[in-house]
């Protein structure tokens, strides 16, 4: 049996939004399968770090089958940070299955995955002035728009968990507690 071409992504993902998306769709051109690790699994209910795991992973779901991306493409795992660097990597080989690609844009990532061996790639960013997280919290924050610059199942979730609604508290309640 031939062996399956797989890379890992890892992400924050707070939330999931359209420069994800691409990212993922362009390394499942190189792949047969990708390994998307939702990043700083144990956060949320913070500013930079508002939606909890299980919220991204929905958000992911939802937004890689809304693009029609086969789910038997992809695995979602989410990821607590490891606060030790020379372990974070086994760590991660411990919760994923195996894989020789790496795809991120964070250097500390890359040098980690790189030490141990692994192929790392740096993905494609897609119009990354707009397409971040940082952007899309703070046009919620301004009562800008965002929902254009994220897929049609992450504004659906952020209705149903009140998603704005608690970036707007956090970031009330994070300016009360630096007095």
């Amino acid at each position: 049996m031939n062996s399956k071409k797989r890379g890992l992504l890892i992400g924050r993902m707070q939330p999931v939004h359209n420069g994800h998306i691409e990212i993922i769709k362009q390394i499942l051109e190189e792949v047969d399968e990708i390994i998307i690790g939702i990043g700083s699994a144990q956060l949320s209910h913070e500013l930079k770090n508002p939606f909890t795991a299980g919220e991204r992973l929905m958000m992911l779901n939802q937004a890689l089958a809304e693009n029609d991306i086969e789910r038997n493409r992809y695995y979602i795992i989410p990821m607590e940070d490891v606060n030790r660097n020379a372990l974070w990597v086994a760590h991660v080989k411990m919760m994923t299955p195996p894989f020789k690609e790496v795809y991120s844009g964070n250097s500390l990532v890359k040098q980690l995955f790189s030490e141990e061996g692994f192929e790392v790639h740096q993905p494609p960013l897609f119009d990354r002035e707009k397409l971040s997280g940082t952007e899309i919290r703070k046009r919620i924050l301004n009562g800008e728009d965002w929902q254009s610059l994220v897929p049609q199942a992450t504004v659906e979730i952020m209705k149903e968990i009140k998603g704005a609604e608690r970036i707007r508290n956090l970031n009330v309640k994070e300016k009360s507690e630096i007095i």
